[in-house]
Formats: C-alpha cells, sequence, structure tokens
C-alpha cells in the first residue's frame, strides 16, 4: 500500500467535524488564566498615586474588594499586590 492509497478508498469517505471548541475557564494561547467574557468587567490604566484599595474605592466603593482586583490581574501585576506601575492596564472585575 501506497502513501497516497488512502485518498482512493471510497468506501470510508466521512463528513469532516469541526473542532472542539476550548472549555471556558481554561488558559489563554500563553498559559494565563483565562477570564469569561461576561465577568471580564471593563479595563482601568493606572495612574501616578493609585494602589488596589484606592481604585476599587472609588470603583466599588469599597477599598477592601481590592483583593478582587489582584486575583483578576495577577498575571499583570506579579506576586506581590503593592508594586502597580503606571500605564498598566487592569480589568476591574464584575462583583
Amino acid at each position: 500500500m501506497g502513501l497516497f492509497d488512502f485518498l482512493s478508498n471510497e468506501g470510508e469517505k466521512k463528513p469532516v467535524e469541526p473542532a472542539a471548541k476550548p472549555a471556558a475557564g481554561g488558559t489563554d494561547f500563553f498559559g494565563n488564566a483565562a477570564q469569561p467574557e461576561a465577568a471580564a468587567g471593563e479595563s482601568y490604566t493606572v495612574v501616578s498615586g493609585d494602589s488596589l484599595s484606592k481604585i476599587a474605592k472609588n470603583h466599588y466603593g469599597d477599598a477592601a474588594k481590592w483583593h478582587q482586583i489582584y486575583d483578576a490581574n495577577k498575571n499583570i501585576i506579579g506576586s506581590n499586590p503593592d508594586h502597580i506601575e503606571v500605564g498598566q492596564v487592569l480589568t476591574l472585575p464584575k462583583i
């Protein structure tokens, strides 16, 4: 049997099935945690003098909700939630 013999086999024609869609909540191409679109919320660009608690106070009315902002942006902020940089674009999740 040759390499291209399978192409001429008339009896085994099957329709091509569409590729399965990835499950929600997995990872993106780069291995970062993927966020469902509905929970993504809006974006916020960090300005001078900002902290996660100040952003939470202004956006949610409660500075103690800074944890939700940090959890949604760990891949951008890194391991230290006190170290955010001017110009970073953070996702403010819907709570």
